[in-house]
This record gives C-alpha cells, sequence and structure tokens, in this order.
C-alpha cells in the first residue's frame, strides 16, 4: 500500500543528495527524500534488484513506525509472531515470552508493540514500490572515488561498464553496507577496521512443504523458537506463513570461518546437520532445506564511530551499516538503517527550508553534525548489545531459565527493543 502522491521536487532549496547503496537504508532514505521533495540519485553496483543475495530475513520492532513514515503502511508479506520459546536440545522449554503468552494472563498487561517478521527483499522491494520502480536506481554503478569541492558539493566517480563516469550532488551518503566505499574513501580501512566477533552464521530457508506430513507445533507460522547448548545456537522465525528462516551460529576460529564459508552451501548445510541432532524438527528442517537456500559466513562488526571520523567529510555521512554495523544476533541492523534515513531525511528538511543559509554555513554545521550526533548515540547501545550477544548466546547463559529473552538476566533493567530475541 503507497502513500499520498510524492511532493514536487525542490531543487532550489534542499540540496541533491547522492545516495550509494540501493540496500534496504539506501532506498529508505530516497523514498524519504521524494515525499519530501529533496532531489536525489540513488546509485547501485549491481545490475540490478535480483543481481545477488540481499539476506534473509528481517525483524521489525520499532522501524516499524519508520516503515509508517516512509508511506509503507502494510506489509503484505510480513508475518507476526506471537510466541518465543527457548529450549534446550532435548527439547525442554527454559524461556517462554510473547502475546500468545502474555493474554493467557492479564490482557491489559499485554504490550501493544508486536514484531514483523518479513524477507529483506520483500521489504526492498516495497521500498522500491513507493520510490516508484526499479527505473529510480541507477543500476550498474560502482563508486570508485569522490572529491569534496572547496565551493560546495561532491564530484563522484565510478565505474560503468568498465568506463569512468562522473557525475556531482551537494550531499553524499554512503548506504554501502559493512564494507562501504563511501567509508573506506572517506576515513579509510585502518581508522576502523573490520572486527571479528568469535562466530560464524550459517542460514537457511526451508519451506513448510519440504517436510511433508511433518507437522509441528513450532512450525505454525506464529512462533520463534532458538535451541541452544551453550555453544551452538540455532534460531527460528517465520519467513514467509508458509516457510521459515534458521540461523545457526557457534564460535569458530576466523580463518577457520572463511574455509567453510568457502567451501560453499553443500559443506555449510552439511556442517549444521552435524552439529544439530537435536529435538524435532530441526533435524527434518535442516535436512530438507535445499543447498541452493543456504548461506553462511563470519560475523564482524567494526568499533564505534567518533564524531571526528565523521567531521572529515564536510558534505559526506553515513547512514546504516555503512557507519554502524553490527552483529546479526539483536536484529537491529535493518532497524536503524530505516531510523537513520528517516532521520537523515527529517533533518535537511528542517535546516534546508527557503530562507535557511545552510549553503554559506555548510552541510555539516547545518544538518550533518547533528544528525550524526544523533545516529551514533542510538546505535552505539545496539551495537555493543550486538557484539556482546556474539559472545552470551554461545555461552552457558543461554541456557539460563527465565521467560525473558536471553542476556536480560545480564542486565536487569528494560530494554528499549529486543529485536530478534523478543517478538510479539
Amino acid at each position: 500500500m503507497t502513500a499520498h502522491s510524492p511532493t514536487v521536487v525542490d531543487a532550489e532549496n534542499f540540496p541533491h543528495l547522492a545516495i550509494i547503496g540501493g540496500g534496504i537504508g539506501g532506498v529508505a532514505l530516497a523514498v524519504a527524500c521524494l515525499h519530501r521533495g529533496i532531489p536525489f540519485t540513488l546509485y547501485e553496483r549491481d545490475r540490478g534488484f535480483a543481481a545477488r543475495s540481499q539476506g534473509y530475513g528481517l525483524t521489525l520492532q520499532q522501524a516499524s513506525k519508520a516503515i509508517e513514515g516512509l508511506g509503507v503502511f502494510s506489509l503484505d508479506d510480513g508475518v507476526i509472531s506471537t510466541l518465543h520459546l527457548v529450549h534446550t536440545t532435548d527439547g525442554q522449554v527454559i524461556g517462554d515470552w510473547g502475546i500468545r503468552k502474555w493474554l493467557q494472563g492479564d490482557a491489559k498487561s499485554s504490550p501493544k508493540r508486536t514484531n514483523v517478521h518479513i524477507a529483506r527483499q520483500s521489504l526492498r522491494q516495497a521500498l522500491l514500490e513507493q520510490l516508484g520502480g526499479d527505473e529510480r536506481v541507477q543500476w550498474g554503478h560502482q563508486l570508485v572515488d569522490f572529491q569534496e569541492i572547496d565551493a560546495g558539493g561532491v564530484d563522484l566517480s565510478f565505474q560503468v561498464d568498465g568506463t569512468i563516469q562522473h557525475a556531482k550532488a551537494d550531499l553524499l551518503v554512503g548506504a554501502d553496507g559493512i564494507r562501504s566505499s563511501v567509508r573506506s574513501l572517506l576515513i579509510g580501512e585502518d581508522a576502523s577496521p573490520l572486527r571479528y566477533l568469535g562466530c560464524i552464521v550459517i542460514l537457511g530457508i526451508c519451506p513448510l512443504e519440504n517436510l511433508g506430513r511433518l507437522e509441528h507445533d513450532l512450525l505454525d507460522s506464529a512462533t520463534v523458537f532458538q535451541t541452544a547448548n551453550g555453544n551452538e545456537r540455532i534460531y527460528m522465525m517465520p519467513f514467509t506463513a508458509d516457510s521459515v528462516m534458521w540461523q545457526l551460529s557457534f564460535p569458530m576460529p576466523e580463518e577457520d570461518a572463511k574455509a567453510l564459508s568457502a567451501e560453499g552451501a553443500q559443506a555449510l548445510r552439511d556442517e549444521a546437520c552435524k552439529r544439530c541432532q537435536w529435538h524435532d524438527p530441526i533435524p527434518q528442517i535442516l535436512a530438507t532445506t535445499e543447498a541452493a537456500q543456504v548461506s553462511g559466513y563470519p560475523v564482524y562488526d567494526r568499533a564505534l564511530l567518533t564524531a571526528d571520523l565523521l567531521e572529515k567529510g564536510k558534505q559526506v555521512t553515513l547512514i546504516g551499516d555503512a557507519a554502524h554495523p553490527m552483529s546479526p544476533f539483536k536484529g537491529q541492523g535493518a532497524n536503524q538503517a530505516l531510523l537513520d534515513a528517516l532521520a537523515l531525511a527529517r533533518g535537511i528538511t528542517k535546516a534546508c527550508g527557503p530562507k535557511s543559509p545552510w549553503r554559506e554555513a555548510g552541510l555539516r554545521a547545518s544538518v550533518l553534525t547533528g544528525f550524526e550526533a544523533e545516529m551514533l548515540k542510538r546505535s552505539a547501545t545496539k551495537v555493543k548489545d550486538s557484539a556482546d550477544a556474539a559472545e552470551f548466546l554461545h555461552s552457558d547463559i543461554v541456557l539460563h531459565e527465565g521467560d525473558e529473552p536471553r542476556g536480560r538476566c545480564l542486565k536487569r533493567k528494560p530494554q528499549a527493543a529486543d529485536d530478534m530475541d523478543r517478538p510479539g
């Protein structure tokens, strides 16, 4: 479902944005600009929407409101979970929470928020539809360099079909992921290198029809569950109404993790099957997941950015994983990217109106410093919690008995959002 007709582009009063990266964050920023009349060009290095895998499932929590702010008021492919269970490997339940349980007790005490599970590509497609379709993206554009102009603006250099092409913009926004070209060109790899978090993730998608006649309460398309032994941990959630996504993770030396990932999908699935001969329906799901639907990778993040590093760019900023990459274990990557996109667009709208002196004062003073301060503060706890989760989810802490997200016992205080570990 789309929003009202977009606002007329106001190129006279607003800066023109060059958005690098056509993933969730980049498309969301483009949509936010479109709705506000902010001129933009969206560049993506891939040659098309389906050129490569865009990941698996996402869980939207506090970003659900951001989605509405982007004009998407319904996600037809989204699935709402109502129960979360934690098991030992023999199937014993050691944690149990969610709307389904809370409503059994006191309906008045049930929280109103729900978690929506959706395939990354489905959310990306919904945002692209808001944008007006694939033709709004400059596909096949790989950023290779940029130069800031003293008088204002940025010169961009792209590799396109083997040739170098140039473009100009008032503001360059890197939304190009954990290995961001914009970030690398702006601050360099040495200033904030990739940081290995000590474990590997293996992901798979299994249509329920692959399981034949197998029926199980955990496969009702509304239950999220995880099973762990203090080393390996598997997490399963609805991917669509008729399929599940699984995420297996376990500690492994970095070089071994790289080698296993390089062996390919069949080796990754075999490793998962070998490690998870646990309670039903886990072995059946792993065994019937087609190798083409399996991938795996070592888990990385980066140290938190500091304001002084970002201030190297007078007309350049970063959002999403380009700014604050984090492990997948708290499910916050896409959520934070959506919030970043909306915050930046709102900041531009507020600071760059008809009577604003932003061209004289510069975008850094007018918009970027304030936006980045809020973004870094908001995302810092998510990065830290996600890194901590990479450790405690593969330790005995995950076996703590209690009807609460794993790791909550470490803090014993309310959290704003517990993402993948807090459905319902």
